[in-house]
């Protein structure tokens, strides 16, 4: 039996529990296109009542739920405010230029947080020569912020100001239970603080495959035309609702035991003498910065060597991810890997 692989690279590399098969498996089934699927409409209710919201739209992934969210808020020309960390911007392919034909307007934030007055300063003027602010984004969890969390105040202040300057607000969570585990707030409140939410089912959730956007119903039914348009629509899609209806009653509280497991990394990783520091940890995402001159590719191959998969999160820069499938007797394996790195 060869050496046992912990892969770091995501919280997406999951493979679905004995108890998650059995519900794909025993799933109901019909045509999603056809809105007759049970099991993706008991997800998609699920979901919206969840966060007080009249309806959800089941797709495929996280890029797809965001980028239909913003085809649906603008119209070409538009601009959309958002972090320069933001998922929106940097990890969907250029969708918003693509399929939205929008421009950005990117705010410098703390870890991908960024203020009301941040905001109102970048706010296009009624004039021709600019193009028209229409869309404020957040991410909560923000990945490439080292999975830094949000407070409800500073949402509360944005949310005010879109209200009153005619902007809608759309929420990128797809990682927003690891938020909500830690700060404790209710998902119904969240739900009153944004026009859309995205929430990802594959990250620490567990699931295969699968993100849910989240809105009003006239919201939902131009968002179920986008879907289409953009090759979203599924048909027996109910196997697949069905890991997302079990991930959202058994493996939401669990997301507290991959913070406890992120933590633990840090601690080990910041003893080693290839790395600087690390950022700190908010939730199941540790950031690391590299001793300068120290190759990053050669430590992540050293890495691989040793059994841990990692990624590059930029110049100088690694990222480990906790979730579902690292037990606890894994990090005995982990300290004794980062110390066989030179």
């Amino acid at each position: 039996m060869g050496k046992k692989v912990l892969d770091f690279r995501s919280d997406t590399v999951t493979r679905p529990t004995p108890g998650m098969l059995d519900a794909m498996m025993n799933a109901a089934l019909g045509d999603d296109v056809f809105g007759d699927d049970p099991t993706v409409n008991a997800l998609e209710a699920k979901a919206a009542r969840l966060f007080g919201k009249d309806a959800a739209l089941f797709c495929p992934s996280g890029t797809m739920t965001n980028q239909i969210a913003i085809k649906v808020h603008t119209k070409p020309g538009d601009e959309v405010i958002c972090d320069r960390l933001a998922h929106i911007y940097n990890y969907e392919g250029g969708g918003i230029a693509f399929n939205s034909g929008c421009s950005v307007r990117l705010l410098d934030g703390d870890r991908g947080r960024f203020s009301v007055n941040q905001v109102q300063a970048n706010i296009n003027a009624d004039d021709p020569h600019f193009p028209v602010t229409t869309l404020v984004s957040i991410e909560n969890t923000c990945n490439k912020g080292g999975g830094s969390i949000w407070d409800r105040g500073q949402i509360a202040a944005i949310r005010a100001f879109c209200n009153a300057h005619d902007l809608k607000l759309h929420l990128d969570g797809a990682r927003l239970f690891n938020a909500l585990v830690e700060t404790g707030e209710d998902t119904r409140s969240v739900g009153e603080q944004f026009h859309s939410i995205s929430i990802c089912l594959s990250k620490g959730l567990g699931c295969p495959v699968g993100s849910l956007l989240i809105g009003d119903a006239s919201f939902i039914k131009q968002a179920r035309r986008v879907r289409k348009v953009f090759g979203g629509g599924m048909r027996q899609a109910g196997i697949l609702a069905a890991a997302g209806i079990y991930a959202l009653d058994n493996n939401v509280h669990r997301l507290a035991d991959d913070h406890v497991t992120a933590q633990e990394l840090r601690k080990m990783l910041e003893k080693q003498m290839w790395v600087n520091s690390c950022l700190d940890v908010a939730t199941n995402i540790v950031v690391v910065e590299l001793v300068e001159g120290v190759d990053q590719v050669k430590i992540l191959e050293q890495l691989r060597e040793q059994g841990i998969l990692a990624v590059g999160f930029g110049a100088g820069r690694l990222r480990f991810v906790s979730h579902l499938d690292i037990q606890e007797e894994d990090l005995n394996l982990c300290e004794t890997a980062f110390s066989a790195i030179k």
